[in-house]
């Protein structure tokens, strides 16, 4: 059985489609993603259907070059967080964008069950501003 640390960072360590399908297997049914205030996608998504569609498949469409390069972890029991920068390039405007971030994942029985999302969203912002 993976630690709480590993499978987050299986989430994060491979090939973006690797990395997709591990968050799927990890995620609760009943998961809750929330994104922060200021960010694009920005509320609540319980379970991976909504998760995917509110979120990954707008980033997938919306953005180039899209990714979450994460420079550090750290675990406290059920909890992880990972610490990182965005990358992406808004196709609508052409702007590209770095923003800091901190995913605070709660973790249950191996299985995500909440995730929170804290970022520099006025970067992010920036790059959708015509």
């Amino acid at each position: 059985m993976s630690s709480n640390i590993e499978i987050i960072r299986a989430t994060y360590e491979g090939p973006s489609e690797q990395n997709g399908r591990n968050l799927m297997q990890a995620l609760a049914p009943n998961a809750v993603w929330i994104e922060a205030d200021g960010f694009p996608y920005a509320g609540s998504y319980i379970g991976p259907e909504a998760i995917v569609r509110g979120v990954f498949h707008r980033l997938a469409t919306e953005w180039t070059g899209y990714r979450a390069a994460v420079k550090s972890y750290v675990a406290d029991g059920d909890q992880v967080v990972a610490f990182g920068t965005y990358h992406g390039t808004y196709k609508a405007t052409g702007k590209s964008m770095q923003a800091d971030f901190a995913h605070h994942y709660y973790l249950q029985d191996g299985k995500i069950i909440r995730l929170k999302q804290y970022v520099d969203s006025h970067k992010v912002q920036q790059a959708l501003i015509v």
